[in-house]
């Protein structure tokens, strides 16, 4: 009986051990394809990471693009624009007062010619009104130019002139002109040469400068009215003017009520009349 029984547990023994190792190895196949699932999961979320961070490198490298776009490239000619290094115009030249006497000399000088030409055109344009207006200012920057010639001489100097050719607008256009003219000479030429004369203590200098400085003021007021009411100038005849020989004052004959020039007090009846 014991023959039997011994041979029989070591069968079963050897059974038992197989087993075990057969159980041992299916667990470790199982780890082992855990594992490459594990392997295989990882290596997805690296390459679905790659996928995801590769657009944003490309979106970085594009950056430095954005900074050399048009718009950003069109600021530098807009800064050297000919619009924005067009020169300014230049202030007013004071010099020494027998300077500003020839400055002011010339600029007259071309005043007379040039309302004589405006005097002209408003005549062909049918404004007879506006025409005998020119005609009275030329006349008085006539006076203007001969009294600022004789303090010149007194001074040792020499009157000079350089005439320009005029180019005549329409009337109104030339109005304009006038007005912008005789405002710089009211506001800002004159003011500053009878300053400058009487640092210098030149009193004839300081009278014919003044003079012509008040004139201006009125020359700007018939003017500026003048050019506001043209529509209704058109056809209306000639007014008849008045004009200080001392210092150009101009006068329409309707106010012409006065004994002495309210400006300079020279007697009215050397007043030169102009139509």
């Amino acid at each position: 009986m014991r023959r039997f029984i011994a041979p029989v547990l070591l069968v079963l023994f050897c059974a038992s051990l197989l087993a075990v190792s057969a159980s041992d190895s299916l667990a470790g196949e199982a780890g082992k394809v855990k594992a490459r699932k594990a392997a295989g999961k990882g290596k997805g979320k690296k390459q679905a990471g790659a996928e995801k961070a590769k657009p944003t490198a490309t979106a970085t490298a594009a950056t430095p693009k954005a900074t050399a776009s048009p718009a950003a490239a069109a600021t530098k000619p807009a800064a050297t624009s000919p619009a924005a290094s067009a020169p300014t115009p230049e202030p007013l030249k004071v010099g020494t007062t027998l300077e500003n006497l020839n400055a002011a000399y010339n600029g007259e000088s071309n005043a007379h010619a040039k309302y004589l030409a405006y005097a002209k055109k408003a005549d062909e344009e049918g404004y007879a009104k506006v025409a005998s207006l020119f005609r009275a200012a030329a006349k008085a920057e006539e006076v203007h130019s001969q009294h600022h010639a004789e303090v010149i001489k007194k001074l040792g100097g020499e009157a000079k002139a350089e005439v320009k050719e005029v180019q005549a607008k329409t009337t109104r256009e030339n109005l304009l002109d006038a007005i912008k003219g005789e405002s710089f000479e009211r506001d800002t030429m004159y003011p500053a040469y009878v300053k400058k004369a009487r640092e210098e203590k030149i009193a004839d200098a300081v009278e014919t400068l003044n003079d012509a400085a008040q004139v201006e003021a009125i020359h700007v007021k018939l003017y500026t009215d003048a050019e506001k009411s043209l529509e209704k100038l058109k056809g209306v005849e000639a007014d008849i003017y008045y004009v200080c020989p001392t210092c150009g004052n101009t006068v329409k004959k309707v106010d012409f009520t006065f004994k002495k020039c309210p400006a300079c007090s020279a007697e009215a009846s050397r007043f030169s009349e102009v139509k």
